[in-house]
């Protein structure tokens, strides 16, 4: 991505900014939850009280010399953040390599007991679990009565809240945000997006996943509805090879969402079926690429995944941290076109966010004004406002 002076690199350094606070409250609580939720032994918590140290007034470490992925880091830029603040590095870096050393703190990487136990498991089944969640699979029997377009635009928008949305589909409703001062959905190119996935779709719908539990399980039934409805041939749903940001999705996340739904009765074990049979006949693959959870934004991406990106009928990027991945983590005048941040991805791509984090793009100059006016700055992190963006650009480079 270009050097753009205009919209600079978000660092956690400015006391009162959203980034400093993540850095500063919501790490060392992460820490402290993660120790609580494990009997782990005194190794492990010895291992915690060093990172939230480092984290509270230290510096970055490097990792292990025999940590399987040093060289990796290392490509990453560890060999040129280490020993500087965390918050005097790109946030984007700061914030994923956090995570890279919570996991080395719990023995995660390196062979015992302990090795490849997820430390935010009982979070992610807590919420799948929940009560909430039977009742928005409930919802999907009244869905299934419905024409397909509306299904379609109501499964989208599940898509897109996560577990914000009611199934309810009151979020879809016809207009329903157009009279409000500022509207929940910010930028809406919904439509652009189902024109690159027409009824008789025949190629690859590409989707990067973002949280497990009640927002992966929207994902999933999006995408099944898409194989059952002939809009796509074949998805590819891309999460995370090892646990990430407390909640994205790992295989072994999608498994338990899987499981959930054929569980459930109704609709929604129907569509439980479809995914496993889906998964089972290929058309349905999972995919952890090791650059899913690295510090770095798409336009540094290895050349086997943009030859996957290139490929896909289009890219479905969801969620917030992905958005910053995919345009960059800069603090963007949010009237920028989205295009013109995404211009460098092999591919049609589209993005499904809830706005949690101050990057944005594509809001017109009237929105921002009214969000501004009605919110202040809040509008950008605190999870209220959401946007559906597409690019097409690449669609006629196949044609």
């Amino acid at each position: 991505m270009p050097d753009t002076p205009f919209a600079p690199v978000i660092l956690g350094n400015e006391p009162g900014s959203f980034p400093h606070s993540v850095l500063a409250e919501r790490h060392p609580a992460i820490i402290e939850q993660v120790r609580d939720a494990f009997p782990y032994g005194p190794g492990q918590h010895r291992a915690l009280d060093e990172l939230l140290a480092s984290c509270s007034d230290g510096t970055i470490e490097p990792l292990p010399a025999d940590a399987p992925d040093l060289g990796r880091w290392h490509d990453w830029g560890l060999a040129r953040w280490a020993g500087r603040s965390w918050y005097d590095v790109p946030w984007l870096w700061s914030e994923s390599y956090f995570y890279r050393r919570l996991l080395d703190a719990v023995g995660y990487f390196v062979p015992g007991a302990w090795q490849g136990i997820d430390p935010f498991r009982p979070f992610k089944r807590a919420e799948l679990d929940a009560p909430e969640t039977d009742d928005e699979l409930a919802a999907l029997d009244d869905l299934a009565k419905r024409p397909e377009e509306e299904r379609a635009r109501a499964l989208l928008h599940g898509s897109l809240w996560g577990n914000r949305a009611d199934l309810g589909f009151r979020l879809s409703a016809e207009g329903a945000e157009a009279h409000e001062p500022a509207p929940a959905l910010v930028a809406d190119d919904s439509e652009t997006l189902w024109s690159l996935l027409p009824p008789t779709g025949t190629g690859t719908l590409v989707l990067v996943a973002d949280n497990a539990g009640r927002e992966l399980v929207p994902d999933l039934l999006l995408i099944a509805h898409l194989l059952c409805e002939g809009r796509t041939a074949r998805a590819v749903l891309h999460v995370k090879p090892y646990p990430y940001y407390v909640s994205d999705a790992t295989t072994a996340d999608v498994v338990d969402a899987l499981r959930r739904l054929s569980a459930a009765p109704g609709a929604a074990a129907e569509y439980g079926r479809v995914l496993w049979s889906a998964m089972a006949d290929g058309r349905l693959t999972v995919r952890a690429h090791p650059f899913s959870c690295a510090p770095l934004g798409y336009a540094e991406m290895p050349d086997d995944l943009r030859g996957e990106f290139a490929a896909a009928t289009l890219t479905v990027v969801k969620g917030d941290l992905n958005y910053r991945r995919l345009v960059g983590d800069r603090l963007w005048p949010p009237t920028t076109p989205f295009a013109e941040t995404t211009a460098y991805f092999p591919g049609p791509v589209a993005a499904l966010r809830t706005l949690k984090s101050d990057v944005v793009t594509g809001v017109s100059a009237a929105t921002e004004a009214s969000l501004v006016a009605a919110e202040g700055g809040r509008w950008r992190t605190g999870g209220t406002h959401a946007l559906i963006q597409a690019d097409p650009s690449h669609e006629a480079d196949r044609q």
